[in-house]
């Protein structure tokens, strides 16, 4: 029997909405890319599926303007990033460790 009520420890959604004109979007900035790497160092370090950590991709998260954006499950934690070293800090940071990467973290709204 599962004792853990979620069935991933954590899960984060990278939005990659692209928009065709010349508004700010996600997916211009790299988001496809930064999607790929997150979920590939999950899968290396073994922490894909089940109980473990879960890397997707969504629509507009709506917060283009902010981003690129990504969120992360339990908790809600928004965060944006640059590169591949950005997303490694999340996952070292946020994901092993527990601790909120408070330099890449967006402001909560509301």
């Amino acid at each position: 029997m599962r004792t853990n009520p979620s069935f991933y420890r954590y899960h984060v959604f990278f939005c990659r909405n692209r928009r065709d004109n010349d508004e700010v979007c996600c997916e211009a900035s790299g988001a496809e890319a930064m999607w790929a790497h997150a979920k590939q160092r999950i899968k290396d370090l073994g922490l894909a599926g089940p109980g473990g950590i879960r890397i997707n991709k969504s629509g507009c998260l709506g917060r283009c303007e902010e981003g690129p954006a990504l969120v992360i499950y339990p908790g809600g934690v928004w965060y944006s990033y640059i590169d591949e070293d950005d997303i490694d800090e999340i996952i070292d940071r946020h994901l092993l460790q527990g601790e909120v990467v408070e330099r890449l973290r967006l402001p909560d709204h509301g």
